[in-house]
């Protein structure tokens, strides 16, 4: 392999991140939201549909099919996304975290995406938990 394929199949791999949001919320209703098709239409994508287990996401005239490859009620689920790519091993997980001495939760959402993309995904998460904070009252 020479230098510049060796630098682009770095510069191609994405990179696992995670950001974090507060909410005044009990875990059961926003575990709700993060898992169930139709709360997930009000915040996170135009629709959200089931089919053949997977959940598949419509933004914009486009589309994205992912897994539920790990589920624990109320605390995790973490979706993979169904791609062609066999290398790509990313996936998004939202996990809730109760802090004992206040009782508040933390949504600490893991994600991955490409170096010079990843503020603006974060900006796009930032966006969209903003939207699920006013459909949840938080």
């Amino acid at each position: 392999m020479n230098s510049s394929e060796m630098k682009e199949s770095t510069g191609n791999k994405k990179q696992k991140y995670t950001v974090e949001f507060e909410f005044k919320s009990s875990p059961k209703i926003l575990f709700n939201y993060l898992s169930n098709a139709s709360s997930l239409e009000e915040w996170f994508a135009d629709k959200v549909v089931i089919r053949e287990g997977d959940y598949v996401f419509f933004w914009d005239g486009s589309e994205q099919r992912a897994h539920i490859v790990s589920k624990k009620e109320n605390q995790l689920i973490k979706y993979k996304w169904v791609t062609d790519d066999k290398t790509d091993d990313s996936f998004f997980q939202f996990e809730l975290v109760q802090d004992e001495l206040t009782n508040d939760i933390a949504l600490v959402i893991t994600d991955f995406a490409y170096e010079n993309e990843r503020e603006e995904s974060i900006r796009l998460w930032e966006s969209q938990i903003h939207e699920l904070k006013h459909h949840i009252g938080s």
